[in-house]
């Protein structure tokens, strides 16, 4: 599947790159990330690169990196995976550097895959995970039209702490009409 470069009004999404490697490293093992997203996995720049080469081949998946219009430094990256044809369904994931968090920039990401996700391939569903502890992130989906629907109870650790898992979703229709059910 050819990986699509999406443009914005404040950003440029474009395939993952080898020229990612560094930044993506910093992200993936970043702690404060790590702990929002529940991840645990410390990984090498080896690591990254290899992953790098996979999800550009792989076509059940869309990595995109987030970057500026006429700066290609990777801010972050969106990824629609699980891409179900037939059912017509995905996940989404986002994930920014620390030095770009709380900037807007996700919210745009999400609203330009979205459209990817819908109009592009036709989809009539995209859900996603996030922790019952990054209340921001769930606010942005929330804000884009994501709406819960369900929650993992106790399923992740923060610290010695249990916490949720949501589960959220968005429906083309919702998509659409702007509005959710």
């Amino acid at each position: 599947m050819d990986k699509p470069t999406l443009t914005g009004e404040m950003l440029v999404l474009r395939p993952i790159a080898v020229r990612d490697v560094d930044a993506i490293l910093e992200s993936v093992n970043d702690p404060e990330g790590q702990r929002l997203t529940g991840a645990t996995t410390i990984y090498t720049r080896r690591e990254v690169r290899d992953w790098v080469g996979h999800v550009a081949g792989a076509t059940d998946r869309i990595d995109l990196a987030v970057t500026m219009p006429g700066n290609d430094e990777y801010l972050g990256e969106i990824v629609l995976d699980r891409i179900d044809r037939h059912v017509r369904s995905a996940s989404l994931r986002l994930a920014m550097r620390p030095a770009y968090r709380g900037r807007g920039y996700g919210t745009e990401a999400i609203e330009l895959v979205l459209g990817l996700a819908f109009d592009g391939l036709g989809l009539h569903r995209v859900g996603l995970q996030v922790l019952s502890i990054n209340a921001r992130a769930k606010a942005i989906y929330e804000n884009v039209g994501f709406v819960v629907e369900g929650r993992l109870r106790e399923a992740r650790l923060d610290g010695d702490r249990w916490c949720d898992t949501v589960l959220m979703g968005i429906l083309e229709d919702e998509y659409r009409t702007g509005r959710v059910a």
